[in-house]
This record gives structure tokens, C-alpha cells and sequence, in this order.
């Protein structure tokens, strides 16, 4: 009888293999990366403070897949042709909001070696989005997701959901649902009038926020040599340097001020910021990225 069940447990465990490989082998690359960093950061212990759970009501919305049954509302889904499930306050605080630059100049990088910042805020991102789902929370990308997603479906639908956010460099207004966290992933190379003026409106909606500026080496140290052309990206037109190893420390203060700037302004809001080269170990970047999400009162210094 032993070796029996022994054997039933092990065609059940090689059974379990072979369906978990047939879902992978379904998974994008991008997506299966995004688990595998996941599983680096949570294996490490890392994790975020926030509030716990409550029971306060805050608003009916639709019925999801995966949705509890003991959450439906009859009497509310009784007086409409849809189902509705009564989400509670804790819920709308354990709801985060994500987006990314898709702007051409994400594209950018200085070494062919090197992954390039969209993929890497995509893959931070999508790590991201990992480690908050296993931890009940609920995931959306902003400007995209009316509510927030959940459950073992949710991260390949975000991943599909990316490509139909709008290719620009600063955020969307929202609407955000209340007391929603936002972590947005760019370079923030524009203007900080510009990006000030993408960000309060959302800081007024948002319960906390996270800037994460993805920018790749070459970006901070200018390390060209002689005389170089540079072509904007996003038509800023072209502009030929003789020797551009004369202009490296002005560049490099520039750099630092506008980093400056927009850790600033994150400071006025009430939110964190965070500086992550591109050539940074992935799992270490993203162990940083979810610690940041701690209130910033509370965060470590």
C-alpha cells in the first residue's frame, strides 16, 4: 500500500511538472523572466510595509473571474443584468497602479550588450506586478484598467495590456480608485515644469506613489569620445559635438540636477524616487523597487 501511494505521488508530482512546463511554454519570455526575478526577490525575503486589512465598504464593482462567491452583492446584482461583488476599504488600499514610458526614447541604449530601458521597466514592472498578486493585492496598469486585476490570470494580462498603452513619455491623469498606489517606470527626461504638471493630478487621486527613473549608463556619464552626432529620438532634431569629451562635466551636473529636481518633486507629493541604471542585476533592481513602496514617512533611509 506504501509503494503504492508512493508511486500514485509521484506520477502526480510528474504530472504537475509536465502541466506546469505546458503553461510556461505558453507564457511570453518577458512574462516568465518577470516570475523567475519575482521568485529571486521573494526567496531573498524582501518585502513592504502597509496598511493591514479592515471592513469598511467602499463601492460595488463588477464581478470578476476569480472573485470570491461570498463577495457577490445579490441584492445590488438583483436591480441589474450584471453581478456585483461589495469591495471593502482594505481592498481599494491594497490596489496598485502601474505604468511605463513607451516613448522612443526608451529605446535608446548605449551598448548592444545591454538591455534596453523599455524591456527593463517592462520586466520590473511585470516583476513587480508578481510579487504584489501573490501577496493578494490587486494590479492594474493605469490609463488602461477601469479595476484592478487579481489572481493567477492577471499577470499575462497585463503583459498583453502593455502594448495598448500609449507610446508617450509622461503618464495619464487616471481616474484612480481610491486610496490606489502608483509606481511609474521611465527616463523623465522631460522638462520638470512637464512633469510636474503629469503628476499632480495624479498625486491628488493616488494614496502614495513611486517614480522610478530607468536610464541606461551611457545616459549618466557620457563616456563618447571625439566627435559624435546626436539625433534626438523624438524629433528634437541633430546636433554634431567636435569634442564631446569637453562637455562631460557639465553634462554630468545637468544630470545630477535633474535628478535632483525630480526627487524634489516626489518629496512635494508625498511620494519616493528611485534612480535604476539599466545594467543593474534585475533582481536588484526589483528588490529595490519593492521596497520602495513603503509610505515615504515610513521608508528606510
Amino acid at each position: 500500500m506504501a509503494r503504492l501511494t508512493e508511486t500514485r505521488s509521484r506520477e502526480a508530482g510528474t504530472a504537475g511538472l509536465a502541466r506546469a512546463q505546458a503553461l510556461a511554454g505558453r507564457l511570453p519570455p518577458l512574462v516568465i523572466e518577470a516570475l523567475r526575478v519575482a521568485d529571486t526577490v521573494a526567496a531573498g525575503g524582501h518585502g513592504r510595509r502597509r496598511a493591514g486589512p479592515g471592513d469598511s465598504f467602499w463601492q460595488f464593482r463588477p464581478y470578476e473571474r476569480g472573485d470570491l462567491p461570498q463577495a457577490i452583492d445579490w441584492r445590488t446584482s438583483a436591480r441589474s443584468d450584471q453581478v456585483f461583488v461589495r469591495e471593502r476599504e482594505w481592498m481599494a488600499a491594497a490596489s496598485l497602479y502601474l505604468w511605463r514610458d513607451g516613448s522612443p526614447s526608451m529605446q535608446w541604449r548605449g551598448d548592444r550588450s545591454r538591455q534596453g530601458k523599455l524591456e527593463r521597466a517592462e520586466l520590473l514592472l511585470l516583476g513587480l506586478a508578481a510579487l504584489a498578486l501573490r501577496g493578494e493585492e490587486r494590479v492594474g496598469l493605469l490609463g488602461l484598467d477601469r479595476f484592478p486585476r487579481h489572481g493567477r490570470a492577471a499577470l499575462p494580462r497585463l503583459y498583453e495590456g502593455l502594448a495598448s498603452l500609449p507610446a508617450s513619455g509622461l503618464p495619464p491623469e487616471g481616474p484612480l480608485p481610491k486610496r490606489a498606489e502608483l509606481v511609474l517606470l521611465g527616463d523623465f527626461f522631460a522638462p520638470l515644469g512637464q512633469v510636474a504638471a503629469s503628476l499632480r493630478p495624479l498625486a491628488a487621486q493616488a494614496g502614495g506613489g513611486l517614480l522610478v527613473q530607468v536610464y541606461d549608463p551611457a545616459e549618466a556619464a557620457l563616456p563618447f569620445q571625439g566627435r559624435v552626432r546626436f539625433e534626438g529620438l523624438e524629433n528634437e532634431g541633430r546636433w554634431l559635438a567636435p569634442r564631446v569629451e569637453t562637455l562631460r562635466a557639465d553634462y554630468a551636473e545637468r544630470f545630477r540636477q535633474h535628478q535632483e529636481g525630480l526627487a524634489a518633486l516626489c518629496h512635494d507629493l508625498g511620494w519616493r524616487f528611485l534612480a535604476l541604471p539599466s545594467d543593474r542585476p534585475a533582481a536588484a533592481a526589483l528588490a529595490s523597487l519593492y521596497a520602495g513602496l513603503a509610505p515615504a514617512a515610513e521608508a528606510p533611509r
